[in-house]
């Protein structure tokens, strides 16, 4: 996970996946926070990296690339996700899925900003045209990954990373689910403008969708 001043929530997020793993998982935060993130994902036994801050696709790359075992799996640190479904994405990694990708919209994600929503919903609308495939969600935070796919693309978006992390997969050929997931409320502030950083997740669905169609 990239971690950016998630003091209020990294420490239950933390303790979920350990509760929901038997503390088998190795957590990577890779962290450019001002607050107490860092000290509190090291006191939960996390592997924290940092950097300076430069945006979620760079502290997200970072750790997918950090990460060392067959099966990679991320989350965002707000305590939106539900951990009690790792073992359910694990499950569909473990019977040939190449990767695994939560859709918070499907049960309705009544606890997203109605406008957060609209635009989730209309990425999925662009995403699904380019590719010529229905995809649901295409902005999730959580989603579980073969680590040879990981490392057989060049990853090359910042806020549009978690779009080009399905859409590159899903062109390619690769084996991609989607896992209906619920969504709660985050804890702390968001760090997302919706307008600018919804405009270059645009930007980067049309970009990636339009290399992995004609380059």
């Amino acid at each position: 996970m990239g971690t950016y001043n998630e003091e209020a929530a990294i420490g239950t997020v933390l303790d979920d996946i350990e509760a929901v793993t038997d503390g088998k998982a190795e957590v990577v935060c890779v962290d450019g926070s001002a607050d107490r993130t860092p000290e509190i994902a090291r006191e939960h036994g996390a592997r924290v990296i940092e950097q300076e801050p430069q945006g979620y696709g760079v502290a997200v790359s970072a750790a997918l690339q950090a990460a060392d075992r067959p099966v990679v799996v991320t989350t965002d640190c707000d305590d939106t996700y539900p951990m009690e479904q790792l073992p359910e994405f694990l499950g569909e990694i473990n019977d040939g899925a190449d990767v695994v990708s939560g859709d918070r919209l499907y049960h309705g994600a009544e606890a997203m900003p109605g406008f957060n929503r609209f635009g989730n919903q209309a990425f999925a609308a662009i995403a699904s045209v380019l590719m010529g495939e229905r995809v649901h969600d295409t902005t999730t935070g959580m989603r579980a990954y073969r680590k040879a796919v990981i490392d057989a693309i060049e990853w090359t978006e910042n806020t549009g990373l978690s779009a080009e992390l399905l859409i590159r997969p899903l062109m390619r050929g690769y084996e991609v689910h989607e896992a209906p997931i619920s969504y709660a409320e985050r804890a702390g502030e968001t760090k997302l403008d919706p307008i600018q950083g919804g405009a270059e997740i645009a930007k980067s669905i049309l970009k990636v969708g339009l290399e992995e169609r004609f380059l």
